[in-house]
């Protein structure tokens, strides 16, 4: 059984080093590049063990250079079966926006909008 909950938000940014600094200040986040060829900075809210698991109540995140200006921050909601709610967002008038991709050592991502225009992520986990 998956908790439909945020497991993940993205924060889109035109400059990340200047963001990084400003959630980092802010919050006193932990903000790190990640290590590949994409650029790509992790964000830690809550401590992680060896893993990246959480150590504690809370959702972590990423930021990435955001390539549209349109483009929001966005939460990843677990889910058990993607093809199926891929499936239910389309029934209930939402909109895929990007479908379905692997994301190594993760799992399945698909990026939608609800019917308000609002964007929203599907994750299902690695099991």
């Amino acid at each position: 059984m998956v908790d439909h909950t945020i497991v993940h938000f993205e924060i889109p940014a035109n400059n990340l080093e200047k963001l990084k600094t400003f959630y980092e200040q802010l919050f006193g986040w932990k903000i790190f590049r990640a290590p590949g060829p994409v650029d790509y900075y992790m964000i830690y809210t809550v401590p992680v063990d060896e893993q990246g698991m959480a150590l504690r109540p809370g959702v972590n995140g990423g930021m990435f250079h955001k390539d549209e200006p349109q483009l929001k921050p966005v939460n990843y909601i677990a889910v058990e079966d993607i093809d199926k709610y891929t499936k239910k967002v389309k029934d209930l008038g939402g909109t895929i926006t990007r479908p379905k991709q692997e994301v190594p050592g993760v799992g399945y991502i698909v990026l939608a909008v609800d019917p308000e225009g609002n964007p929203v992520a599907l994750l299902q986990p690695m099991m």
